[in-house]
C-alpha cells in the first residue's frame, strides 16, 4: 500500500519519524568517523571535544529562528529546506582532521540547517495531530532519533573500516536526499476542512500560518481579524515553559555526552574496538527507541481513559524516567566490562526516552499554537547542553589524562557521568514543581 492510501496525518508522522532517524544517523556518524580519523593523526581529547561541540553552536543559533520561520511560512517548507542544506554540506565537505577551519565551518553549517528541523516538526505535528494522539505521535517521531543512532552505531563503524571515514558523509548525504524527495512528494499542509473544530481542540486550521491581519470566518457567520503576533514576553517568563527548558537541557546534556563520548569510552576507557563489539553497541539507542514509544502509548492511555490528568501523566512519566536514568548514569564507571557499560547506558538512555512523554510533549499541551516557538526556545537550551557537555567532557578527560596519564582508569571518567546524573535529579524536581498539562497560551 502506497503512502497516498494512508490517512494524511499518519503519513506526516511516518515521514517525521524517518526525518529524525536520518538526522541522528548523521550525528552519530560524524562522531564515529571523526573520532577514528582524529585518533589516527593524534588529535588530543580537548581538541576533539571542541570539534564535536561545534555542531551545537550552529544548532543553537537557529532554534528560535526555526520556530519563528515555521510559524510564519509553515513547518513543511522550512523542514524541506533545512534537509537539503545539511545534505549538500555533507556531500561537499571532506572529512580531514588537519583542515580544522573547513571542518568547523562545515559543522556550523550542518548545525544551523538541522536547528530548523525540530521546531518545524512540532509546528507540523501541532497542525495535524489531535490532542488524544499527541503523546504517541511525538514519541514515535522522536524515537526515530534513537533508531537512527542505533543504526549508525551498528553499521557505520564497519563502513568506516572498509570504505574510510569520508564514506560516512556520502552515505548520510544520500539518505538526506532520499528523505527530501519523499517529503516533497507526500507531505502537505492540512486542508481547511480537515479539522472543523480546530480552534476548540487546539490543532489544525487554527494553527496554520497566518499572514498579516487575515480575516477568519467564524461559526456564527461573522468575521474576526487574526494576527500572528507571538507572545514572546509571556513565553520567556512562564514557569511551565522553564520547566520544559530545564528538562530539555538535562536530557540533551546526557544524550549528547553519551552519543559523542561513548565511542571514546569503549575505545580508551575499556580498551575495546567498536568494530569488535558487534550489535551490542547499538543497544542503548535501540532501548531509547523502544522506551520512547512505550512512554507515548502509556501517556495517551492514561489521558484518554482518564486514569490521570494530563498534568499528572506528564509529571509521573518525567519523574520516573529521569530518576532511574540518574542512577544508571552514575553507575557507568563502576562497570569495567562492555556488557556492564552497555546495560547501564541502555537503562539511562531508555528511561530518559521514557521521560520525553513528560517534558517533550508538554510544548503542545501548554501552547499548541506556538508549539514550534516554544520548542525552539526549549531546544536552544538542549543545544547549549550539547555545547557545554561535549566540550566540558573533553576538557575533563584531558585534565584527567594529565593527572593520571591513563584514560583506562575508571576515576578519569567518574565526573563525566556524575554531572548528568545529578542534573537528572534536579530537573525532575523542577518539573514536578512548575509544569502543567493545561493550555496556558491561546
Amino acid at each position: 500500500m502506497g503512502l497516498k492510501k494512508i490517512p494524511s496525518r499518519y503519513v506526516i508522522v511516518i515521514l517525521t519519524f524517518l526525518c529524525t532517524c536520518v538526522c541522528y544517523i548523521e550525528r552519530v556518524g560524524f562522531s564515529i568517523a571523526y573520532t577514528i580519523a582524529a585518533d589516527a593523526v593524534g588529535v588530543n581529547q580537548s581538541s576533539k571535544g571542541t570539534i564535536l561541540s561545534t555542531f551545537y553552536y550552529g544548532y543553537a543559533c537557529s532554534q528560535v529562528p526555526g520556530g519563528w520561520a515555521a510559524q510564519k511560512i509553515g513547518g513543511r517548507r522550512v523542514l524541506l529546506l533545512s534537509f537539503v542544506l545539511w545534505s549538500m554540506t555533507c556531500a561537499l565537505v571532506p572529512l580531514d582532521p588537519n583542515r580544522v577551519a573547513l571542518l568547523v565551518l562545515a559543522r556550523l553549517l550542518v548545525g544551523v540547517a538541522q536547528g530548523f528541523i525540530f521546531p518545524s516538526i512540532h509546528t507540523v505535528l501541532a497542525q495535524w495531530v489531535p490532542p488524544h494522539e499527541r503523546s504517541r505521535s511525538v514519541s514515535l517521531t522522536t524515537s526515530g532519533m534513537y533508531l537512527g543512532a542505533a543504526m549508525g552505531m551498528l553499521f557505520l563503524p564497519s563502513l568506516v573500516k572498509f570504505r574510510g571515514p569520508q564514506s560516512v558523509f556520502l552515505a548520510e548525504a544520500g539518505l538526506g536526499a532520499m528523505w527530501s524527495f519523499l517529503w516533497f512528494r507526500y507531505a502537505s499542509d492540512p486542508p481547511r476542512s480537515e479539522h472543523p473544530k480546530a480552534s476548540a481542540a487546539g490543532f489544525g486550521e487554527s494553527l496554520l500560518p497566518v499572514k498579516g491581519n487575515q480575516r477568519i470566518n467564524m461559526e456564527n457567520g461573522g468575521h474576526s481579524s487574526k494576527t500572528s503576533k507571538i507572545p514572546w514576553k509571556r513565553i520567556v517568563i512562564s514557569l511551565p515553559v522553564w520547566a520544559i527548558v530545564v528538562n530539555n537541557f538535562t536530557f540533551h546534556y546526557a544524550l549528547y555526552v553519551l552519543m559523542n563520548w561513548l565511542p571514546t569510552y569503549f575505545e580508551l576507557g575499556l580498551q575495546l574496538s567498536l568494530q569488535e563489539m558487534g550489535s551490542s553497541k547499538m543497544m542503548p539507542y535501540l532501548n531509547m527507541f523502544i522506551f520512547s514509544n512505550i512512554g507515548g502509548v502509556v501517556a495517551d492511555h492514561l489521558v484518554t481513559r482518564r486514569i490521570l490528568s494530563v498534568t499528572a501523566t506528564r509529571k509521573v512519566l518525567n519523574t520516573i524516567g529521569f530518576i532511574v536514568a540518574s542512577f544508571a548514569l552514575m553507575a557507568i564507571p563502576l562497570f569495567r566490562s562492555s556488557s556492564g557499560v552497555v546495560f547501564c547506558s541502555s537503562v539511562a538512555l531508555g528511561f530518559l526516552a521514557l521521560g520525553r512523554a513528560g517534558f517533550a510533549v508538554n510544548h503542545m499541551d501548554i501552547a499548541p499554537r506556538y508549539a514550534g516557538i516554544v520548542m525552539g526556545v526549549s531546544n536552544t537550551a538542549g543545544t547549549l547542553a550539547g555545547i557545554i557537555g561535549v566540550d566540558l567532557t573533553g576538557k575533563l578527560l584531558e585534565a584527567a589524562k594529565t593527572a593520571n596519564s591513563d584514560l583506562s582508569d575508571a576515576d578519569s571518567w567518574r565526573l563525566v557521568f556524575l554531572i548528568p546524573g545529578l542534573l537528572c535529579i534536579f530537573s525532575s524536581i523542577i518539573f514536578l514543581l512548575f509544569s502543567t498539562g493545561e493550555r496556558i497560551f491561546d
